[in-house]
């Protein structure tokens, strides 16, 4: 589990459309930094310290696991994708975006890069009155007093307003699903996504126990004679765990994620079992299946059969080395079949092939974008 800290931006914007700016910023930055969990107001005020167009202001409060140091460099990264082009002129300039922390929990911080608390966030009404909206009882921590009456003592006598314009607030993928379930053919990194969204959104993580089922290595050596036994003893284990954990309310963690979901099972005993076998395997599955809780969306992982052999091979279980390639054709075929008759099921099919969503933070930012779109 990662450690989120708490921290206070001041945004403005008074070049091009402003407001789609100060949009634009809040969505980069619930994508790249963390969970913005307040907004202000949106608040215009007259250019401070030259002379140029009035500018739009908010304060934000952001839940992030970033240090201070990567904070500051995904905010440079921000303000240059919005337009922004820093300049050693220290002179005050119009600009279409303007990124500023505040606070850092309750840090000080002195580097060339970063300075918190900010040294004139005390001295502006356009930082101090958006702030006091979203937290007028945290504690600046030089003044050691609250934001509201740092508010009263300020001296700037230049004019705030409060306007009627909106912003919308991105929803974290934790206020957004309650269950996630991630699948995918043998190979595909369900197991690894599932334990890195669950790290960083403090989930509770439901892991499929394949490693203590007895019969999975003696079903690689002989299909015919352990398929029934295999494929019973997994669906049984998938109904208590599901039914158990799911069950379960925990008031630390609001997302449960987990790496399979209980139809598996009967996509993998169509390929598995003979025809008299799967059809008594179906009638218990569907008692079951009935009892389960769906999760609010499904995500499918395709990797193509190539790369699945290839990460097969490289994660080295014995009773894996002689999954063929036509075997996991026919999952691939199995789960596509199941997607198509779900017509209920909230589904995101997610092509990883070209993907490394381990090694490549782009890559696994791209599919959290792609999750929380849905």
């Amino acid at each position: 589990m990662k450690l989120t800290k708490t921290t206070y931006l001041s945004l403005g914007s008074n070049q091009g459309n402003s407001l789609e700016n100060l949009q634009n910023a809040i969505c980069q930055i619930a994508d790249s930094i963390g969970k913005i969990v307040r907004i202000s107001s949106v608040y215009k005020t007259s250019a401070w310290g030259f002379k140029n167009d009035d500018f739009l202001n908010i304060c934000m409060e952001v839940s992030t696991n970033l240090n201070p140091k990567n904070l500051w460099y995904k905010i440079l990264e921000i303000e240059s994708s919005l337009g922004r082009i820093r300049t050693e002129n220290t002179n005050y300039q119009a600009r279409t975006m303007d990124i500023d922390v505040l606070l850092f929990e309750d840090e000080i911080i002195l580097s060339k890069q970063l300075t918190v608390p900010h040294t004139k966030m005390l001295t502006r009404n356009f930082v101090l009155i958006p702030l006091t909206e979203i937290a007028p009882n945290v504690i600046h921590p030089i003044e050691k007093k609250s934001i509201s009456s740092c508010l009263q003592n300020t001296k700037d006598i230049n004019g705030v307003k409060k306007t009627d314009l909106k912003l919308v607030r991105p929803l974290s993928l934790d206020e957004k699903y309650n269950y996630i379930a991630i699948e995918g053919n043998i190979g595909a990194g369900k197991t690894t996504l599932s334990n890195m969204i669950g790290n960083e959104f403090n989930a509770r993580l439901v892991l499929e126990r394949f490693a203590e089922n007895p019969f999975l290595p003696k079903f690689y050596e002989d299909k015919d004679r352990y398929a029934f036994p295999l494929e019973m003893s997994f669906l049984a284990d998938r109904y208590q765990q599901l039914s158990d954990d799911l069950a379960q309310f925990d008031l630390f963690k609001n997302l449960i994620v987990s790496d399979y979901y209980i139809f598996k099972s009967l996509i993998f005993s169509q390929i598995t079992l003979q025809k008299d076998e799967f059809n008594l395997y179906r009638r218990m599955f569907d008692v079951m299946y009935k009892e389960i809780t769906k999760p609010d969306l499904y995500i499918y992982l395709y990797q193509n059969t190539e790369r699945l052999l290839e990460n097969i091979k490289k994660r080295g279980r014995e009773y894996e080395k002689n999954i063929q390639a036509d075997y996991l054709d026919k999952i691939h075929k199995g789960y596509f079949n199941f997607v198509k008759s779900q017509q209920d099921l909230n589904t995101l099919i997610i092509d990883v092939s070209d993907m490394d969503f381990v090694k490549n933070k782009s890559d696994y930012t791209t599919i959290l974008k792609k999750i929380k779109a849905i």
